[in-house]
């Protein structure tokens, strides 16, 4: 199960971005500045954008999730209950799980942007895909919340890409990619991070 970036060529208006990689099974941490392409990149891992050369291939890998960096862009339930359901999950102990299960009658828009984003990560990790990539997870979140996305993280199996620029709660990486000028490669070893 991977991810293949064939020279992969990315365009939105004036922005290009550049990629030759393979994403395996584990933990991939995508940095780099705001406005670096980590977005453009995050939809085409995701299959929502075509690129304008090379291609991206999935081989092995079934189900593909991206979850972006808004929550309220995921939210189609009508509660909390809906919502978790909507994902194919079993509502309570997901709720209970995450702190929510007093809130199951609620309206998801009623939520806090970081109860928002701990509902919607919760609920696309319990999905389980075999390719998650994950848009700048830690923003709205509290640091027990980005702690208890980065332990969660760890312990998941299949493709997970986390693209960033905020990582210090995030376990320490399978693999480290950074995006400078317009172009994907590994991250310099000893800078993998921070």
């Amino acid at each position: 199960m991977e991810v293949v970036l064939d020279r992969l060529l990315l365009r939105r208006e004036e922005f290009a971005l550049r990629a030759d990689a393979r994403f395996g099974e584990g933990l991939h941490l995508v940095s780099g500045r705001v406005g670096s392409g980590k977005s453009t990149l995050a939809l085409a891992l995701a299959g929502g954008l075509r690129p304008a050369g090379g291609r991206v291939g999935f081989p092995g890998v079934g189900r593909r999730l991206l979850v972006q960096q808004f929550p309220e862009f995921h939210l189609t339930g009508a509660t909390l209950r809906a919502e978790a359901a909507s994902w194919g999950l079993d509502p309570l102990p997901l709720l209970a799980r995450l702190g929510l299960v007093d809130r199951a009658g609620d309206d998801p828009f009623r939520l806090s942007r970081g109860e928002q984003k701990r509902l919607v990560l919760g609920c696309a990790l319990d999905a389980a895909p075999d390719l998650l990539v994950l848009d700048e997870p830690f923003a709205s979140c509290d640091l027990p919340e980005k702690r208890r996305l980065g332990r969660a993280l760890a312990e998941r199996s299949g493709v997970t890409v986390v693209l960033t620029h905020e990582a210090r709660c995030l376990p320490e990486p399978d693999y480290a990619w950074t995006i400078e000028q317009g172009l994907l490669r590994p991250a310099p070893a000893g800078q993998m991070r921070r």
